[in-house]
């Protein structure tokens, strides 16, 4: 009797602690019975309470709500701790709890609610409803983001890419939801999409030529001139990454899918009324906002430039890089020069606000004045004298000697010489001086021809004998020339091989040439003409005497005469 009353209580205790054994490990509802401090004591209908900590009754970021009475579930570690304790835990019962869910979520590829809760290498921990997945940097937005401290604490919904219950790895991708409703917004957004639209839109990148702003699933480019009526260097200037901007559409290419936004269509044109409010003949004042090679552009007001082209810069400084008339920033006065509304353009001049140097030169040193200069250059044409007012005028090779020739005059002069001059002539319009050395005194030529003209004989001396010519100087230092041809009506008698230096001959005037400072005289002409006054004085061909006659009585009568 006893011997089966043993066995009896062996098979009961075996049974008990097989039955405690199968319970370990899974999860067992339970009762709140009491609270004390930050530990809650649940019945689980074993010998003993569990202990459970207060906070893994609350989810991430907030606090626990419970009471004395509530029912919950717990996972069973162990029927006995060293203390005599039953082992309970909230979490891990929530974390199979969730897993179940999870498996399931995963197989139908449904997305799951979580709550970013903490920072790991190379990523964050997300709250799965008990489950703690890993959430990879990248997979955080479509979008490198900087500051993750807005999406943590909230709930919100994330795909999971692969699990493993055996190791407890679970990863999950915000990204991927995200791409899959921007590409639904996509869908939507194309389908709706017309010109002349305008939008809200996050700037996703900048570059030097613009910026690309995400519409929300699809990415339009907003050029860098259509970010504002005002000149800007670069998008960055005016936008930054993650800005939120309204953009209006300009143009849309459904088959390629390009979008061309703008910013400054939403805003009113500054061009409207350009030329009324900028008549031709205005002086303003502007800032110089770009300089390049052929001028400078100066902003009169945001969104209105106009050019000061390289010509208009300056009255005095030619061939020079506008950089080094004016610089970017700086204030200057322009007058408007011409408006072209519909071309958008503003022709304006930097030197019609000062006053025109040769004009100021014409009205302070008239033709025939006379001041000094220093020589700036000599050249193969004469020699450029500097002015009063920065401005150079040229002496002429022809206006520097009355004597010498412009070849021969201009070596007696050096760079750097100062010279006394006369002003010839001023044209504003070409921007020339023209000036005279030569003619500060009175011209020997002149004097010498006085009373001298055209068919006069005069008694000349020979100073020289060529083959061709013979060059003689009449009384009052005037020189000529006879040619060859010239000497007599005798063809035979035309030698200069008959004259000599010294010697003195009687010849007619045929030309005198103030530019070349040349008279021609000729031996011929005298010779016909006396002829021909002999026929008229002593005979005619009517009257029967010969021409030899004639001639012979006529220059007896001449050579009496002089007598």
């Amino acid at each position: 009797m006893a011997e089966a009353a043993v066995e009896s209580f062996a098979d009961l205790l075996d049974e008990s602690l097989g039955q405690s054994d199968r319970l370990e490990g899974n999860v067992l509802k339970g009762t709140i019975v009491a609270i004390e401090g930050d530990v809650a004591l649940i019945d689980v209908g074993l010998k003993s309470e569990g202990r459970v900590p207060l906070r893994e009754f609350a989810d991430a970021g907030q606090a626990p709500e419970m009471k004395i009475g509530d029912t919950v579930e717990v996972y069973l570690e162990r029927m006995e701790s060293k203390n005599g304790d039953v082992m309970i835990s909230r979490d891990k019962a929530k974390r199979e709890e969730a897993w179940t869910q999870l498996e399931k979520s995963f197989g139908d590829n449904e997305r799951v609610n979580g709550v970013i809760f903490g920072r790991v290498k190379g990523g964050f921990t997300v709250d799965l409803s008990g489950a703690v997945a890993f959430l990879p940097g990248s997979q955080v937005d479509i979008r490198p983001v900087r500051d993750v401290s807005p999406l943590m604490g909230n709930a919100q919904p994330f795909q999971i890419l692969k699990m493993d219950r055996a190791r407890g790895n679970i990863v999950v991708s915000r990204r991927a939801v995200l791409e899959e409703t921007r590409a639904e917004q996509r869908s939507e957004l194309i389908q709706n999409l017309t010109e002349g639209q305008v939008l809200q839109g996050v700037v996703k990148n900048i570059t030097d030529y613009g910026a690309f702003v995400d519409l929300g699933g699809v990415d339009g480019l907003l050029h860098v001139t259509d970010i504002s009526w005002k000149r800007i260097n670069h998008p960055s200037e005016k936008l930054t990454i993650g800005q939120q901007v309204d953009v209006q559409v300009i143009r849309f290419n459904a088959e390629t899918q390009r979008i061309s936004l703008g910013m400054k269509q939403l805003e009113t044109d500054p061009w409207d009324g350009v030329a009324a409010k900028y008549p031709v003949g205005a002086k303003l004042e502007g800032r110089v906002t770009n300089i390049t090679d052929y001028g400078a552009f100066v902003e009169l007001e945001a969104g209105i430039e106009g050019l000061v082209h390289v010509s208009e810069m300056s009255w005095t400084k030619k061939n020079i890089h506008p950089g080094k008339i004016v610089s970017t920033s700086q204030e200057v006065a322009v007058m408007v020069l011409d408006v072209d509304e519909s071309k958008r353009r503003i022709s304006l001049g930097l030197k019609q606000c000062s006053s025109n140097p040769w004009e100021s030169f014409q009205a302070n040193h008239p033709a025939e004045s006379e001041l000094d200069g220093e020589i700036k250059n000599i050249t193969e044409f004469g020699l450029f004298v500097g002015l009063p007012g920065e401005i150079d005028g040229m002496v002429h090779l022809s206006d520097l000697n009355w004597e010498l020739s412009g070849d021969e005059a201009v070596k007696e002069y050096t760079k750097g010489d100062m010279v006394k001059v006369k002003v010839l002539d001023v044209d504003v319009d070409k921007e020339r001086i023209s000036l005279g050395i030569k003619q500060l005194s009175a011209d020997p030529f002149a004097g010498s021809v006085e009373g001298l003209k055209k068919g006069v004989v005069v008694t000349c001396t020979i100073t020289s004998v060529t083959d061709n010519a013979l060059e003689v100087q009449i009384a009052d230092g005037a020189t000529g020339t006879i040619r060859k041809t010239e000497l007599s009506r005798e063809r035979s008698e035309q030698r200069t091989d008959r004259f000599a230096v010294g010697e003195k001959i009687d010849a007619r005037i045929t030309n005198i040439d103030a530019k070349s400072r040349r008279i021609t005289l000729s031996v011929k002409q005298h010779e016909a003409a006396e002829e021909k006054q002999a026929m008229a004085d002593y005979g005619s061909t009517d009257s029967g005497a010969s021409l030899g006659d004639i001639l012979g009585e006529a220059l007896s009568k001449a050579a009496e005469d002089k007598k």
